[in-house]
């Protein structure tokens, strides 16, 4: 795909919405549409690399209140012609397609590869890969079993959601709260699987979320990874213009 002259690729992650309250996360929802805002005018396209909301759970007609300004703004961009794509996190991973039926935004559950400009991309969440997140991989196994998601449906969603929020906050494999301070290039669990990648097939770009620190890793003579850190404590994004791949972070005042 060509990026149009003046268009950019935005890529963002891990906000975490509802986390650890919805009335504590919506300045953070706020300064969030805010950003969405302020890139329309130049976006083609936009990735969001999972964790957007702290919890997430598709029940047949139910889905967890909250999160209308986000929801709305995403609306009115893919409305406008901008493509959004949806990576799942690891606490949204319940998705399913509401997404896609109401906001016309496809929603993706593994890492996928994309060519723009002639450069090859390597997008997903994170969560899961590489040698690390050993206690998280066998949890996940538990919270992707089709049984599970079919026991959990069971119960009313005033139950689920709630149990799944404290769940959410409290458990450190899932909150990723053992897990935010940077190891060392050489020890980067995600670094470690772009190298990997990198034996079979060359990507430009490693683009991912899940760690909350922004990261750029030199894996390849012609390769980088990159983290793009979160919407919490960072406030950083990955901004592709055409020709080159950089971070930045969004002023919050």
């Amino acid at each position: 795909m060509q990026i149009p002259q003046g268009k950019k690729i935005y890529f963002s992650s891990d906000n975490h919405l509802g986390a650890p309250t919805q009335a504590e996360s919506l300045p953070r929802e706020k300064i969030f549409v805010k950003w969405l805002d302020s890139i329309k005018y130049d976006a083609e396209v936009i990735f969001l690399l999972g964790d957007l909301f702290d919890f997430w759970f598709e029940y047949r007609t139910v889905v967890p209140k909250g999160f209308v300004r986000t929801l709305g703004k995403l609306a009115e961009l893919r409305d406008n012609g901008i493509q959004i794509h949806f990576f799942v996190g690891n606490h949204d991973l319940w998705m399913h397609d509401y997404f896609e039926k109401e906001l016309n935004i496809p929603v993706y559950h593994d890492p996928k590869e994309f060519v723009f400009n002639n450069k090859h991309f390597f997008i997903g969440h994170g969560d899961g890969k590489g040698p690390g997140d050993k206690g998280y991989k066998r949890m996940k196994k538990v919270f992707t079993n089709p049984f599970s998601k079919w026991l959990f449906r069971w119960l009313h969603p005033d139950i689920g959601v709630r149990v799944a929020q404290h769940l959410s906050v409290k458990n450190k494999l899932i909150s990723g709260d053992e897990d935010k301070e940077f190891l060392g290039e050489e020890k980067e669990w995600l670094a470690q699987y772009s190298k990997r990648k990198l034996e079979s097939k060359h990507f430009d770009y490693f683009v991912f979320g899940h760690r909350h620190l922004p990261m750029e890793i030199k894996v390849g003579e012609n390769s980088t990874y990159y983290n793009l850190g979160d919407w919490i404590n960072h406030y950083t994004y990955g901004v592709f213009d055409g020709e080159t791949f950089e971070m930045k972070t969004f002023q919050t005042s």
